[in-house]
């Protein structure tokens, strides 16, 4: 396929994705949850599909060709063909940021897929009306819809107690158009996409990828070689031993460089951005539908606050037709002058021409409200979904599913857990005031982390089986003072369920009988 043809294709088929919107209206109803699941996973397969098109044609490295080009050349160039050769330079590197522009633009609406699919696959299974055996959305579509006993009827079921916010997914730049999405934030958005991405982005302590040495030796015919070699991070503590192993006895290290690698808690970049867009996206339509109803309870004047920003508004972008649309300092004073004086009008201003104190304290208010509260909303949403998801999941079920958050991190270490240090207590006041979302204030809970990554470990070779759900429940209640029936109804698990695994959990720690005691040191060990 001719490179402009693939282009385009790729860029139609991105458009058709964007002018056809996710509908979640009746997500529970079976047909229409398994129509939007099924149309999502024919996405994800035709764009992977173009994406490995473009790699074939070496997309990924677009710039390459420029090289033979412009100052770049080797060749001599004479005078007469400067002008043809700066030509040909600009044509190519046109090309080659359309081709890097569309592959970005495949990646990101990839990666949205990837996580809108995640959320739908954590949302619901079916369960088949015959033998009653359960199977995944994903593995209902493999199976062309029949279970093994030959059955073909199944009842949806949806998982109140797993982790998934399908309210984000409209939200996804599903057609790559994350600078669209981005452009559209207001300041406030902005800043809590910022501070969303940092979280995403937070690294791990520096793990050892490879060992590069410069080492000195004598081969066979006592020839001096000084030689670069590269080591694999397993020989992170013996590479000394390794080198005199290859080399001989007498080989010196001359230069030793550790090259280390920081992944973050979602280790793509594309991933990042969607999931920081969508969840800033969603956040500012919560906003947008509770702001008054918060406000109006602050404030000492909701009206007068609300025609204020209405004169700002609508001198915002005007521009007399007396004033040269160049002299911007002129435009600027009129735009001022006439805002003065609606401001006079309305009986906002004192006879200084300062904000009365009232409307002033109302600011004050309404700005410390955006700065402390609106903008932490999502922050709070993805932070609480994160530390969920890894409470409420097994190790190795995160190995094979990444579910709603595709490249997370397995396990986090202390540096990726300090991100769950910070609790919005007032953020999750509001939204359980205000909205239908479910979230506690849980103290420290970058050592709850700690501790649900190290019972793994501890419980890893027993054979109790664990319901996941409520083991986290029980181990927020056994390491904090959050009462079950609150954790009950956040996590949407029975309180009988969580008191179980309290006992598994006890079962573990703390051994009752010889056996049992001798096993739990085999396990140790």
């Amino acid at each position: 396929m001719e490179e402009s043809v693939l282009v385009n294709k790729a860029e139609n088929y991105l458009k058709e994705i964007a002018n056809d919107p996710i509908i979640l209206d009746d997500i529970e109803e079976f047909d229409n949850f398994k129509s939007l699941y099924f149309k999502l996973v024919d996405r994800l397969d035709h764009l992977q599909s173009l994406k490995d098109d473009m790699d074939a044609q070496g997309y990924t490295t677009p710039f390459t060709a420029l090289s033979r080009y412009g100052t770049k050349s080797v060749a001599e160039v004479s005078l007469e063909e400067v002008g043809e050769n700066s030509r040909h330079n600009q044509i190519f590197r046109m090309k080659a940021n359309s081709k890097k522009n569309i592959l970005d633009r495949v990646k990101s609406a990839i990666d949205s897929h990837k996580i809108a699919i995640g959320n739908l696959e954590q949302f619901g299974y079916v369960k088949c009306n015959s033998c009653y055996k359960k199977y995944s959305i994903d593995e209902y579509r493999q199976r062309e819809a029949k279970c093994s006993c030959g059955s073909m009827g199944f009842t949806f079921k949806v998982r109140k107690e797993a982790t998934h916010r399908l309210d984000i997914i409209p939200y996804l730049p599903l057609s790559g158009n994350y600078m669209v999405l981005f452009g559209e934030l207001n300041p406030y958005g902005r800043e809590a996409f910022k501070h969303v991405l940092n979280i995403l982005k937070q690294e791990r302590k520096g793990v050892v990828k490879t060992i590069a040495l410069v080492i000195k030796f004598r081969d066979r015919n006592n020839r001096l070689i000084r030689k670069n070699i590269t080591l694999d991070s397993q020989y992170v503590n013996n590479y000394e031993e390794e080198v005199r192993r290859q080399y001989g006895r007498n080989v010196r290290i001359e230069a030793l460089r550790f090259h280390r690698t920081k992944p973050a808690i979602i280790d793509d970049k594309h991933a990042r951005t969607a999931l920081a867009l969508a969840y800033v996206k969603y956040a500012e339509s919560i906003i947008f539908d509770i702001k008054d109803d918060i406000l109006k309870r602050r404030l000492t004047d909701f009206k007068r606050l609300n025609k204020y920003y209405e004169v700002l508004a609508k001198y915002e972008n005007q521009t007399p037709d007396f004033i040269d649309e160049y002299d911007l300092n002129a435009i600027d004073a009129w735009r001022k002058s006439q805002i003065q004086k609606e401001f006079e009008k309305l009986n906002y201003v004192d006879r200084f021409g300062n904000i009365k104190r009232s409307l002033s304290r109302d600011l004050k208010i309404r700005d410390s409200i955006y700065k402390n509260t609106f903008k932490n909303f999502a922050p709070t949403l993805i932070m609480w979904d994160m530390f969920k998801y890894y409470m409420t999941t097994s190790n190795n079920s995160r190995k094979i599913v990444s579910g709603p958050f595709p490249y997370i991190r397995v396990e986090l270490d202390r540096e990726q857990r300090k991100v769950f240090q910070t609790t919005y207590t007032k953020v999750i006041e509001t939204l359980n005031s205000f909205t239908d979302i479910k979230i506690i204030p849980i103290p420290e809970m970058d050592l709850l982390l700690y501790e649900k990554f190290k019972f793994e470990k501890q419980s890893r070779s027993s054979h109790i089986k664990f319901n996941q759900v409520a083991l986290g429940a029980a181990l927020i209640h056994q390491s904090s003072e959050v009462e079950i029936e609150d954790i009950s109804n956040a996590f949407n698990i029975n309180e009988s369920r969580i008191k179980k695994e309290i006992k598994h959990i006890d079962q573990i720690r703390n051994p009752k009988s010889d056996k049992s005691k001798k096993f739990m040191d085999l396990i140790k060990k």
